[in-house]
């Protein structure tokens, strides 16, 4: 069912909460979580298929390569509703509409800050002219949409009768959705579910109007917060996978859904989310941001359904429900983990990728993978499930179609007394070429042959190794994090030799950059990176 269907209906459903995410457009403001198009469409799909009510894509004025984001999403989705930022400026809602008009059905999300600290230190206006503001653009944004979405930034510093009359004043003006950001994460629940209840009792013409949740995580409280707010009345939380966002980052999506799927007898709501996607869904935007999820992240950290301790184990043994409050079937993980080797075959493999929630690769991919995985097979004594689902994401993050270098061959010479030297050859734009540098440690030395074989001049901002799986056999995953004149890519590469791993992020990370050095700057007049709530 569409949301706008869904909607019509809301009178008669009281119990549904609509799911808001806006992690292509909060989450990539997190530092360094910057997503090519090809990543966002990648992503869209995949939410729209999670059955995510709202994508907000993108904030459309804020550059073109946001502009685009957002056009091409709204352009594929099937059942999800696009929905682009904007500031209260018919410049941006202009915008805003260029960009989603191509959707059946679309939302135009226009806010402005409604606290005094905002509006005297950040907007230079008084109140008066922030409520003129409301009144000018809601009704402006109106006249392209009658879905329309206002948001008081910094909402929980907000004065609440102020922010009553602004409400009000936006539902008049025809807003549909009304959304309290909590955008310092400053709140705690009970102040939360004050002000939500505030709303709906003081507010005269709420009842027009569904009330949501846009909460950061400064303090912790994101996910408790938005809970708070959906108990008070709020029926759209506002957040992001794996709780990606600026900061702290926002509310998690995956435990908003599973915090009221599992508590239905204190949470009696629905959210029309096809939870066993959850974890695919975590993994591609883990994939595309470069930002690995932590192991004891809720729901979809790898130790969510890990259990160490003999007493644990022996009541897991006993009855599943002792140590777990849902199953790991329901987000999607899957528990086996030893049964894939070096005698098995292409059949065999694409069996496994489809229960590790990876139904729909192309036959490209698949066969990237399969050949990394006979070579792994042949190392190891026992590939994991973990092995051939980092084999998978790094196939998907390289495109040999579009990179313009790649490692042919590596050696490294390290230990004791000399200094340690790579020998490289890499395949720049179909031109083969060779180096040899010494440098002050085996990785320095690596990417000092990779600068000269072809010459540019980056920051190196982040190098990080984990390994995937366990024992001195584990494969490791590097993340490269490099950054040219404001514009940041994220490498990463997967292989059971740390620096051969090592040379692959970084070369895709510069192939990353390479294709970012061809888009257009952002437009002139935002010479920073415009953000929102």
């Amino acid at each position: 069912m569409y949301y706008a269907q869904a909607k019509n209906n809301f009178m008669s459903d009281k119990n549904r909460v609509y799911i808001f995410d806006t992690t292509m457009r909060d989450g990539e403001q997190s530092p360094g979580a910057s997503m090519s198009l090809e990543e966002k469409i990648q992503i869209a799909r995949v939410f729209d298929e999670l059955g995510i009510d709202i994508i907000e894509a993108g904030f459309p004025i804020a550059s073109p390569g946001d502009f685009e984001a957002v056009t091409e999403v709204s352009k594929i989705l099937k059942n999800s509703i696009p929905a682009g930022l904007s500031r209260h400026s018919k410049k941006d809602i202009d915008r805003c509409y260029e960009a989603l008009k191509h959707a059946p059905r679309f939302r135009i999300h226009t806010f402005i800050s409604t606290s005094p600290l905002h509006m005297k230190h950040k907007l230079n206006k008084s109140p008066d002219e922030v409520y003129d503001a409301i009144k000018e653009h809601v009704t402006y944004a109106r006249n392209y949409t009658d879905d329309v979405e206002w948001s008081c930034e910094d909402g929980t510093r907000t004065d609440m009768d102020y922010m009553c009359k602004t409400v009000e004043l936006a539902i008049k003006c025809g807003a549909k959705t009304i959304n309290i950001p909590d955008t310092v994460g400053y709140t705690i629940p009970s102040e939360f579910t004050k002000i939500i209840e505030t709303l709906l009792n003081k507010v005269p013409n709420i009842d027009k109007a569904i009330l949501s949740t846009h909460c950061h995580n400064d303090l912790g409280l994101a996910v408790a917060n938005s809970l708070a707010g959906v108990q008070a009345g709020a029926r759209q939380v506002e957040c992001t996978i794996n709780g990606l966002g600026e900061r702290a980052g926002n509310a998690a999506l995956e435990e908003i859904v599973m915090a009221i799927k599992t508590r239905p007898d204190l949470m009696p709501y629905q959210t029309g989310i096809n939870t066993t996607l959850l974890s695919k869904a975590s993994k591609i935007v883990s994939n595309a941001t470069g930002f690995p999820v932590q192991y004891n992240k809720a729901i979809v950290g790898k130790n969510a359904f890990a259990h160490e301790a003999g007493i644990h184990q022996d009541g897991m043994l006993k009855n599943r429900q002792t140590y777990e409050i849902m199953t790991p079937e329901s987000v999607g993980v899957k528990q086996t983990s030893l049964v894939m080797g070096k005698h098995s075959g292409r059949h065999a493999f694409k069996d496994k990728l489809n229960s590790l929630g990876y139904p729909d690769l192309t036959d490209d991919i698949i066969s990237n993978a399969f050949a990394k995985f006979k070579v792994l097979a042949d190392k190891k004594k026992h590939v994991y499930d973990e092995d051939i689902i980092a084999l998978i994401d790094d196939s998907l993050i390289i495109d040999n179609k579009v990179n313009a270098i790649n490692l042919k061959s590596l050696k490294v010479y390290a230990g004791t007394g000399e200094p340690q030297k790579a020998e490289m050859t890499l395949d720049v734009y179909g031109d083969v070429k060779k180096a040899s540098e010494t440098g002050d440690g085996p990785v320095d030395a690596i990417f000092k042959c990779i600068k000269i074989l072809y010459p540019h001049d980056v920051n190196l901002q982040l190098y990080q190794v984990h390994a995937v799986t366990e024992g001195t056999d584990a494969q490791a995953t590097v993340s490269v994090k490099i950054e040219e004149n404001g514009k940041t890519t994220v490498g990463q590469a997967a292989d059971t030799d740390t620096l051969v791993a090592s040379a692959n992020a970084y070369i895709n990370a510069l192939n990353k950059m390479i294709i970012k050095r061809e888009k257009t700057a952002p437009m002139e007049q935002d010479t920073q990176k415009v953000r929102g709530i």
